[in-house]
């Protein structure tokens, strides 16, 4: 029973295994192509990986059985994530991998205030004292030491969308967690998806960006294609952990992504890392540690 109940931090570390590969192949798949219309393009992939998902194991029949009050609370979700991919990507193509992802991060501090809030879930001196040390740590990654000159941070802008990025991201922890009550994670990741598939569609007609798909290189959209995928994997991971799992721990995990993000933006993009930044990445894990130890 031990074993099964620990299953949901197994999808929360496979989820932040994911997330990290998204980032680095996004990047890969923008340098050229618009990043709301990569946004709208992965979407599709994401969209298909989880309904094919949904009707394997077969959850799609469930879908009738929705209350009015899920339905609610999955469309916000949905509304929140597309909100909040279009600001990410848009951030990842004007500036740093390493500066971006952290504030992206960092939402998770606000999502360990929404849950105790919201959520009722237990706060404790310890989850205090992590938040205190991914607050420093993100601080610290984000800051930029003299002596060293970024490539892409000329646009002090990616840091706007980065923040827009990063409150979205706990709003759709918190609305996902209580939409997926009752719901098999699968559908309810399916259905969220549709949701961010019409708002990012709507988002690129709107901004009269369709006909930039067909200039697209195939190398930046075997890249987006992949970035689908990855993120495919990570929701799967991710919602299934939420739904059996502690939001204030499951959300910490998925955020050791920037782990994996860092050391492949330094393999592919060859982005160094500060001394002072390592130690702000240090402090981060160790604060998402702490969230997770007690559990164990």
């Amino acid at each position: 029973m031990k074993g099964w109940y620990l299953m949901w931090l197994i999808f929360a570390f496979g989820s932040a295994l994911f997330s990290g590969l998204t980032s680095i192949l996004a990047k890969c798949g923008i340098e050229k192509t618009d990043s709301t219309v990569a946004t709208a393009i992965r979407t599709i992939i994401v969209f298909f990986f989880s309904w094919l998902i949904a009707f394997l194991v077969g959850s799609q029949s469930t879908i009738t059985d929705l209350s009015f009050k899920t339905w609610i609370f999955l469309i916000l979700s949905g509304m929140a994530t597309g909100a909040s991919w279009i600001c990410y990507f848009k951030a990842l193509q004007i500036g740093d991998v390493n500066k971006v992802v952290p504030i992206d991060k960092s939402s998770t501090i606000l999502s360990m205030i929404l849950a105790f809030i919201f959520l009722h879930e237990t706060f404790t001196y310890i989850n205090g004292i992590a938040i205190i040390l991914i607050a420093i740590g993100t601080y610290l990654m984000i800051t930029k030491e003299k002596n060293i000159v970024l490539k892409n941070t000329q646009n002090k802008s990616w840091f706007i969308y980065a923040v827009l990025s990063a409150v979205c991201a706990s709003l759709t922890s918190i609305l996902g967690k209580i939409g997926i009550e009752g719901v098999e994670s699968n559908l309810g990741t399916a259905i969220r998806t549709s949701v961010v598939l019409i708002m990012a569609w709507l988002i690129v007609i709107a901004t009269k960006k369709q006909s930039r798909v067909y200039s697209i290189s195939k190398r930046e959209l075997l890249f987006i294609s992949l970035s689908g995928v990855a993120t495919g994997g990570a929701w799967l991971c991710y919602y299934k952990a939420l739904q059996d799992g502690l939001a204030s721990v499951v959300v910490p995990i998925d955020k050791l992504s920037i782990l994996v993000t860092i050391v492949f933006s330094y393999i592919v993009f060859k982005e160094k890392i500060s001394k002072k930044s390592g130690f702000g990445l240090v402090l981060i894990l160790l604060g998402t540690l702490l969230m997770v130890i007690p559990t164990l």
